[in-house]
């Protein structure tokens, strides 16, 4: 079952530049950077009350963000949300008629495990199921 909204994924090119705009704007301290081999994704992560901003800069050329940046600029990549059972819920969707991008999770950051639903199946928004 979903629980809640977990976070909202943002594509960035420069994560230092970007980083220090959100750190303006919100007036708090982002988290450590953390990189993740898996995704080829850099990530800083800003908690606003009990909400989340992800910011991803991808590290390679053939990363998920940097492909998504080169078609679409950068912007707001993905929203989060968060399960209690992340095969249950996968299951579930695929069973719903959502298609799905990972059949199995993989691991994200904070060792979160993901999987993408594709943007098609719902209403053009990426889609990120997650469980901690």
């Amino acid at each position: 079952m979903i629980n809640k909204i977990s976070h909202l994924g943002i594509a960035v090119k420069d994560l230092k530049t970007a980083s220090e705009m959100y750190r303006k704007l919100f007036q708090t301290e982002p988290s450590e950077m953390e990189h993740i081999e898996e995704q080829k994704v850099n990530v800083v992560k800003f908690t606003i009350g009990q909400s989340t901003i992800e910011l991803l800069e991808g590290t390679s050329e053939d990363s998920p963000i940097c492909r998504f940046i080169e078609k679409k600029g950068e912007g707001i990549h993905h929203i989060a949300y968060e399960s209690d059972n992340i095969n249950i819920e996968l299951n579930r969707l695929e069973n719903d008629g959502f298609e799905l991008i990972n059949n199995k999770p993989l691991t994200g950051s904070d060792n979160m495990l993901i999987a993408f639903v594709k943007p098609k199946s719902i209403g053009g928004v990426l889609t990120e199921i997650c469980q901690h």
